[in-house]
């Protein structure tokens, strides 16, 4: 008796059809822009209208690419763009023109050693084991730049580990650092959801000294924690130093704008393995006991 097979599908796949579009035969019809695929239609994708379909879009390619990669948790890196590998502190201050550039660099190359820290860390979260089902913890997430960013980045290539890059468009020409995965490296048009990825997934967080951007990032995330629109995660503040002259945390408190408990949301380190140490036992407190 012959097996009965159904198939698995009756349409075409969208791929299949959008090489038939492509193979059509040209008149004032079909080489109008009316009669493009709408999902080949680039003019009609970025119309002020399609906004709403583009936040999709921009949700879900991460999303399938991290599902795809089997990444279960991710370990984020915040950090400044313009603090000098330790190798390369010397050019910057070589590059100062006078005395105030000179001091501005003196202060980053001091924080070059930064640089090695987020690398250090990097190493230890990418070592962590699979799960039962496959799935990857704490990979090395970053917003795929140069200095912490690439630091982070290297530390997981240092270990043979893949990581994540969430670089944006911005008006000044950039590219990926070359330490990104290159299957893992991701581009976004919107800041607000390339913030929304760096959360999704994150199980821990660093944040290392940093400007506009690292604060935008690293408050965001402390606001999401204070209002419960979050469950807790370690979040880690390197260099207690540098953030206790940028950002009065007490001052908030006394202010009354502020929980004194709120700043437990956060916790001041200074090495790599005290960061990594803070987070094992952050999820070794919350395992039940058997």
């Amino acid at each position: 008796m012959t097996e009965t097979r159904v198939p698995a599908r009756v349409f075409p796949r969208a791929k299949q059809d959008a090489e038939t579009a492509r193979e059509s035969i040209s008149t004032p019809q079909t080489e109008n822009p009316a009669y493009r695929l709408a999902f080949q239609d680039m003019d009609f994708l970025l119309r002020e209208d399609l906004r709403p379909v583009r936040f999709q879009l921009e949700l879900l390619k991460p999303q399938l690419l991290l599902d795809e990669a089997h990444i279960g948790s991710t370990f984020v890196f915040y950090g400044s763009a313009r603090i000098p590998e330790p190798d390369k502190a010397q050019a910057l201050l070589d590059l100062a023109t006078d005395e105030k550039g000179r001091r501005i660099a003196e202060r980053l190359v001091a924080k070059s050693h930064y640089y090695e820290m987020a690398r250090e860390l990097a190493r230890l979260a990418s070592n962590f084991p699979r799960d039962e089902s496959g799935r990857r913890h704490f990979v090395v997430c970053s917003g795929g730049g140069p200095s912490i960013m690439e630091a982070a980045n290297r530390g997981a290539t240092d270990v043979h580990a893949d990581s994540i890059g969430l670089n944006i468009v911005l008006p000044h020409e950039q590219a990926p650092n070359p330490y990104v995965t290159p299957s893992l490296s991701m581009q976004f048009h919107y800041f607000a959801l390339r913030k929304m990825h760096f959360l999704l997934h994150a199980r821990a967080l660093a944040a290392f000294p940093g400007g506009f951007g690292t604060f935008d990032e690293l408050f965001e995330l402390l606001t999401l924690i204070q209002t419960g629109k979050i469950a807790r995660i370690p979040v880690l503040l390197f260099g207690r130093e540098f953030w206790q002259r940028v950002v009065n945390f007490d001052a908030l408190v006394e202010e009354g704008v502020v929980s004194e408990k709120d700043l437990d949301i956060f916790t001041y380190v200074e090495t790599a393995a005290e960061g990594w140490s803070v987070v094992q036992r952050f999820y070794q407190e919350q395992t039940p006991k058997v």
